[in-house]
């Protein structure tokens, strides 16, 4: 047989026991198969002196290279937003969903070091690190020594693929075990390590794999879907975490987050969350990107502590929104510091689809909310008895009301209700009246009648003494003292925080920021329904609350008792006489010269007024390159629109 055939086939059979062995994890022959073939084209080699392009001895680590040289990606390489909390979930749910009919994907976040491989040809050519998203450093000779990519795909097209160099925690043990002079400390340092290691043989000891999740970059053709791209790395013969969750809806998402978040501590992988995208590639292309993150995907991070604990018994705690929310009395366990006796759980349809029982062993979480929280059953006893679901308040008694997934308390007057509309009130990101307790405030409820929160300015020393003299429970001259002051203190509020405060259903911190734009109360008050959802982070439900917020006449009575009482909501002053004072400015797109904070900055500094997104009261368009929907939406409008370069005139001329 001719050699150079014989070269072509043992390339073919030991390419594909590589790819059985490495990426399906499914070996069909022994290592001492492999070595026989693999030594026979060694010596081809040396014979001929000729090395194809899909041979597995390029996979060798060559000599120590003197320095990274770097490398143009084709196409950009974001990173991800981040989200961690669900308010923060929720805002991107509802972008997403003014972009259009979008379905998602769900996929573990690993831990360690994102590379981008080209192929040319369908021969692989390149290995590059992330970088800045724009270039990266050369690291081809190391990534030669990873087995989990093909060296030769049937793509023939200009192709850049994505992926996270890692190193499993079996092999970062088995690495410590045989180096015990200098081991190496976590899964995503020596990841990072073994791959921007000038010495490629390093790289080749410290076993690291590459999992390709992304195409970033294909000259011919065109995948329509995240599940496309997924499959078509997979049938290339890439290696893929074979988790992935394809979800129609936001409740669908936070279901397989929760998956993810309770089956990750039983991988080999080092995850610290979820990667959450927008599965169509039209709608993506609508959504765009800021100057950083694609605004189409975010990474939901689990910044936790997890332990396993028993549930003793389940109450029902009632919120500031008649909301019943199931809380479990655990056996206590140690978590990020602290010893944890109780956890929560959304409502009574997370309960049973967690599978939540009394008497059970189940998952609690940890993390930068400020409740822990069962993440879902772990075993059953014989014992265990199901949670039954409440017909009447646990506070109460009133009828329970049942829509979706929640129970609701049917009475406004319910004392925990409104113990927890007035803490929510007083807390640090809202009025931040320091020392203003939910114990404190119930104890004012009961014994002052304290219900609103105009009632809290209406306070006095002498609303602390009892009929003899003596003070209420808890209470001393200096800490009411205390309490008064920074009452009076909480007047002066930002409008965001205060708008944040007086508990609009579906407001939270980032719809309140937005809301704050338009400058005053009045202003949001009079806002109408298509104004709400021309803003970027309002959906209809939240739309139509704040909508139903202001007609409500008890809300218009209380804001104005507020007023009167001295409570004066603000916003930054704004700089008068520049050149765009009296400007409603939107940005769009990417600027060459500055980022998009700076050239806010620089705006607002010279009067103008920086919106989130394009509405009726826009006055002025920037388009930077690769500027989308807000663009589309301001032509629509007639709103005037101008490029980078007038823009940087105009900040000159000033």
């Amino acid at each position: 047989m001719n050699e150079q055939l014989r070269m072509r086939e043992l390339c073919e059979i030991l390419n594909k026991w590589a790819y059985e062995y490495y990426v399906l994890d499914a070996p069909t022959v022994s290592d001492r198969e492999y070595d026989r073939l693999y030594d026979e084209l060694r010596a081809l080699e040396r014979d001929t002196g000729l090395v194809l392009a899909e041979s597995p001895t390029r996979r060798v680590g060559g000599e120590p290279v003197k320095g990274f040289s770097r490398h143009t990606h084709i196409s950009r390489l974001y990173s991800l937003d981040k989200a961690v909390s669900s308010d923060e979930l929720e805002a991107f749910f509802t972008r997403v969903q003014k972009a259009g009919d979008a379905t998602y994907t769900v996929e573990y976040k690993y831990d360690g070091l994102t590379v981008c491989l080209t192929y040319e040809g369908g021969a692989f050519v390149r290995a590059t690190t992330r970088g800045n998203g724009i270039e990266g450093e050369d690291v081809t000779a190391q990534v030669l020594t990873v087995r989990s990519f093909p060296m030769h795909i049937s793509y023939m097209g200009t192709l850049e693929v994505r992926g996270e160099a890692i190193i499993r925690l079996s092999a970062l043990e088995k690495y410590n075990a045989a180096h015990p002079e200098e081991p190496l400390k976590n899964a995503r340092n020596a990841a990072a390590g073994a791959i921007r290691n000038l010495d490629p043989k390093v790289t080749k000891t410290r076993a690291p794999e590459i999992l390709f999740y992304d195409i970033n970059y294909m000259s011919e053709d065109f995948l329509a879907t995240q599940l496309a791209a997924h499959e078509f790395l997979r049938r290339e013969g890439f290696k893929v975490f074979p988790y992935l969750r394809a979800c129609k809806t936001p409740e669908e998402v936070r279901a397989a987050i929760d998956e993810i978040d309770v089956e990750r501590r039983t991988l080999d992988v080092l995850t610290d969350g979820a990667v959450v995208k927008v599965n169509e590639e039209n709608i993506r292309a609508e959504m765009g990107a800021t100057d950083k993150f694609p605004r189409w995907a975010i990474a939901y991070k689990f910044e936790a502590e997890e332990a396993e604990a028993t549930v003793e018994k389940v109450l029902w705690q009632v919120g500031r929104t008649g909301k019943l929310t199931p809380l479990a009395e655990i056996s206590p366990v140690e978590l990020a510091g602290a010893t944890v006796r109780r956890a929560t759980l959304n409502n009574f349809g997370d309960l049973t689809k967690k599978d939540v029982k009394v008497h059970s062993r189940v998952l609690v979480r940890r993390s930068n909310e400020v409740i822990p929280e069962i993440l879902g059953a772990v075993s059953h006893v014989e014992g265990s008895v199901p949670v039954e679901k409440p017909t009447r308040c646990p506070a109460c008694g009133a009828p329970v009301r049942e829509a979706g997934a929640n129970l609701f308390c049917t009475n406004e007057l319910c004392p925990p209700r409104i113990v927890q509309k007035l803490t929510h009130y007083c807390s640090k990101n809202a009025a931040d009246i320091e020392g203003m307790s939910e114990a404190t405030l119930t104890l004012l409820l009961e014994k002052r009648g304290v219900s609103n929160f105009s009632d809290l300015y209406a306070l006095t020393a002498e609303d602390f003494e009892k009929e003899d003299g003596t003070f209420l429970d808890g209470f001393g001259e200096k800490k009411i003292s205390n309490l008064l002051t920074a009452i009076e203190k909480s007047k002066h509020i930002p409008l965001d925080r205060y708008l944040y405060a007086i508990g609009i259903e579906g407001v939270g911190r980032v719809a309140a920021r937005d809301l704050a734009d338009f400058g005053s109360v009045e202003k949001v008050a009079a806002l109408t329904l298509e104004e709400l959802l021309a803003m970027e982070d309002i959906g209809e439900i939240t739309a139509r609350s704040i909508l139903s917020y202001f007609a409500d006449e008890k809300n218009r009575s209380e804001l104005a008792r507020l007023e009167a009482l001295g409570v004066r909501p603000f916003v930054k002053e704004k700089a008068v006489g520049g050149i765009f004072a009296g400007e409603a400015v939107v940005l769009t797109g990417t600027l060459a010269a500055m980022s998009r904070p700076e050239a806010q900055k620089r705006i607002e500094a010279l009067g103008g007024v920086c919106q989130s997104s394009v509405s009726q009261k826009t006055t002025l368009v920037v388009a930077g390159e690769k500027a989308g929907s807000k663009l589309e939406k301001a032509q629509k409008l007639g709103v005037k629109i101008i490029g980078e370069e007038e823009f940087l005139t105009m900040l000159q001329g000033s």
